[in-house]
């Protein structure tokens, strides 16, 4: 049985990495563990846990950054800005049930190594473009800062875009500082009814490239939605603008005042709408968002239980297949053709996850350029290995 290293604050995290490269140990490093279910399975001598290095180091709402330990948990995050109305614009999604774990798990640090986003990625940016600035320890045992001592062998390296969707399989960080945004005091949506796929991603980058700041843009069967938010006369008028832009669409308008918006987009950010059986693959397919509405209608070809719905204006598909045992990845692979685009695998059993690739499968130079990045970080391969692949 893998026994746990469960460290308290910087310090005992160097010592307990420095452990693990002198005795060859790789380790699982993970924070509450809310998607351990997403990747590659690995096998690891030791668990680097995380969450005994939690808390709020600093909050300074009028400068809008909050400084956090790794192991603090989203919802304590969150529950602090919102005492003063803030949040964090990228909407970070909570998996944890989709991965089959309790929701409200998770930890702001495991949304930025996954580089992970809601509705909002379009008009605010993914988890990156809010990290600004952070502290940890590489694979060779070293303590590093992002903007003070730079890392050997990685001059020239943007960090926060290399550690960002690395999954953990870089550096572990003990610290992190973090861009908040004010909250919107009203939010609305706009709800097409009765769209098909080409027509609602017509529509919906329509609206995306309208003056009217739409920062949401999502379809589901039957419906399409168009967010807006702002104080209350700016987002009246918006959605007046709006609804004029999209008379021409022909189908039938209903609106969700603010706390109908609230729920309904936390809902879309959490994949909740997919409803996809326990059993099910769920993929999420990034591909441009013209090319969407054809590349679902090329798996729903083969696959016609398939149940699908569109986020970031049709940039993003969220896609559930029933259960087989290559989780069908030649087929949704190959369905992005010449169009562009990648697919990772989500969720699917361990022994699925074992035998196919879960991120999508990358160039040789590519590949060479991983390896380079990965060697100057953790050459002993210590961190998650094999989780991505």
């Amino acid at each position: 049985m893998t026994s746990t290293i469960k460290p308290r604050d910087a310090k005992e995290l160097r010592q307990a990495v420095e452990w693990a490269l002198n005795e060859g140990v790789p380790l699982d490093v993970r924070g509450e563990g809310s998607k351990l279910a997403l990747g590659k399975p690995m096998q690891c001598g030791q668990v680097l846990d995380l969450s005994g290095i939690s808390g709020i180091v600093d909050y300074a709402p009028e400068e809008l950054v909050v400084t956090l330990r790794a192991g603090t948990p989203m919802r304590e995050v969150e529950a602090l800005l919102a005492q003063r109305n803030q949040m964090l614009a990228f909407e970070p999604p909570d998996l944890g049930p989709l991965l089959g774990r309790e929701p409200g798990q998770g930890t702001l640090v495991g949304a930025v190594m996954g580089n992970l986003a809601g509705s909002r990625r379009l008009s605010a940016g993914a988890a990156r473009d809010h990290l600004l600035g952070f502290s940890g320890v590489n694979g060779r045992g070293e303590a590093f800062k992002s903007g003070g001592r730079v890392m050997k062998n990685v001059t020239g390296y943007d960090l926060s875009k290399v550690l960002a969707g690395s999954w953990g399989t870089l550096a572990v960080l003990d610290e992190v500082s973090v861009k908040v945004l004010p909250a919107p005091d009203q939010t609305a949506t706009l709800m097409l009814m009765g769209l098909d796929d080409a027509a609602a991603v017509r529509a919906m980058c329509a609206a995306m490239g309208s003056p009217h700041e739409v920062s949401g843009a999502a379809h589901l069967p039957g419906r399409t939605a168009l967010r807006l938010e702002g104080v209350a006369p700016s987002v009246e008028a918006r959605l007046k603008g709006l609804r004029e832009l999209m008379v021409d669409v022909g189908a039938k308008m209903e609106e969700l005042g603010t706390l109908e918006s609230r729920a309904f987009w936390r809902e879309v950010r959490d994949v909740v709408p997919l409803n996809a059986a326990p059993d099910e693959n769920v993929w999420k397919i990034s591909c441009p968002p013209t090319e969407g509405p054809a590349i679902l209608a090329r798996i729903k070809a083969q696959r016609p239980a398939a149940q699908a719905f569109y986020d970031w204006s049709g940039g993003l598909i969220w896609l559930a297949l029933p259960p087989s045992a290559d989780a069908d990845h030649g087929l949704v692979r190959g369905a992005l053709g010449a169009a562009g685009g990648h697919a990772t695998l989500i969720r699917a059993a361990e022994t699925v996850r074992a035998t196919v690739p879960v991120f999508q499968p990358q160039s040789a130079a590519l590949v060479a350029l991983a390896a380079r990045v990965k060697e100057s970080f953790d050459p002993k391969g210590l961190f998650n290995p094999g989780r991505m692949g």
